[in-house]
């Protein structure tokens, strides 16, 4: 059994360089790995394809700091406040045209990384005809429809292979296997589809409580290339049974970003001026102990005896 557990900066230092594509934020609203969002500002890495089926907040941040190269999804903002106002300004301001849009909408991105993850030429699909989502990424194709009579018009949608993508899960082992349980958005799908994944694990746990229970495992840990133990990694975000989402953090985020000016001054209290995830926790003190969940909602027992 290979052990790939590793420190989270070591991880995105090693895995995600400049340029590369990177899934955050696979869950949409929950799981969002903000930890590495933070560590890849950090770490000063530039030119990312950010691929984002809602990622909240998250590439806002990034584009903020110049991380940012291309966008491939639909929507980038705050969930509890609108468009992000880096986003905003980056396409409608004086510096437009610096980041490249790679236009989606959140069922297209979804049938593109499930078509990278099952290794199919395109994916075809109906629901974007008539809108101008074709006019905007060349990555789609009209065809029509060979199984029906009359002519048909579909839309062929080119598939995603990105090179890391990030899945926040509830446990893992130290061998890349993994519990994640509540909504999963598109994390089987992105996990699939990369190149390579980093698992960021809010508790390790032995390999045999992850066997116990073969269906919460979103991939399998052979192609799991990082774990990282970063309990909270996905705050402000919520995870279910762990974490509640911090509407106060992400208010406070959209409202200063308002400005360059502020975001500037949020950026350096909350990412640069804190080391690490540990330090930023212990930045927010008490609001964190506020956000974790205690109360107990369990699953019925699964039996999967043998005999």
């Amino acid at each position: 059994m290979v052990d790939k557990l590793q420190p989270l900066s070591d991880a995105v230092r090693s895995l995600i360089k400049d340029q590369s594509s990177v899934v955050l934020g696979a869950c949409l609203e929950p799981d969002i790995p903000f930890a590495v969002t933070y560590e890849i500002i950090r770490q000063g890495i530039k030119g990312l394809d950010i691929i984002a089926p809602i990622s909240d907040a998250s590439t806002d941040m990034l584009i903020g700091a110049g991380a940012v190269g291309q966008i491939t999804g639909a929507w980038v903002g705050n969930v509890s406040g609108g468009l992000g106002h880096n986003y905003r300004r980056a396409f409608e301001g004086a510096d437009k045209g610096h980041i490249q849009l790679r236009d989606h909408s959140n069922f297209s991105l979804g049938m593109a990384l499930m078509a990278g993850a099952y290794g199919m030429p395109y994916a075809p699909m109906r629901s974007i005809l008539g809108s101008d989502i074709l006019k905007s990424n060349d990555g789609f194709k009209m065809a029509e429809n060979p199984f029906v009579d009359d002519p048909e018009p579909i839309v062929l949608v080119e598939p995603l292979t990105p090179d890391v993508a990030v899945l926040c899960v509830q446990r893992a082992d130290s061998q890349g296997n993994h519990h994640h349980w509540g909504s999963r958005g598109l994390m089987r799908e992105s996990g699939l589809a990369a190149e390579k994944v980093i698992v960021l694990a809010d508790e390790i746990v032995a390999p045999e409580v992850i066997a116990s229970d073969p269906e919460r495992v979103l991939i399998p840990g052979h192609l799991v290339t990082a774990v990282c133990h970063v309990k909270g990694a996905v705050h402000p975000s919520p995870m279910t049974g762990c974490w509640n989402r911090d509407n106060v953090f992400f208010n406070n985020y959209h409202e200063r970003s308002r400005t360059v000016e502020g975001f500037n001054a949020w950026l350096d209290e909350w990412v640069y001026e804190v080391r690490n995830h540990g330090g930023y926790v212990a930045k927010l003190g008490s609001q964190m102990d506020l956000l974790r969940i205690t109360g107990q909602a369990l699953s019925a027992p699964a039996n999967y005896a043998a005999r």
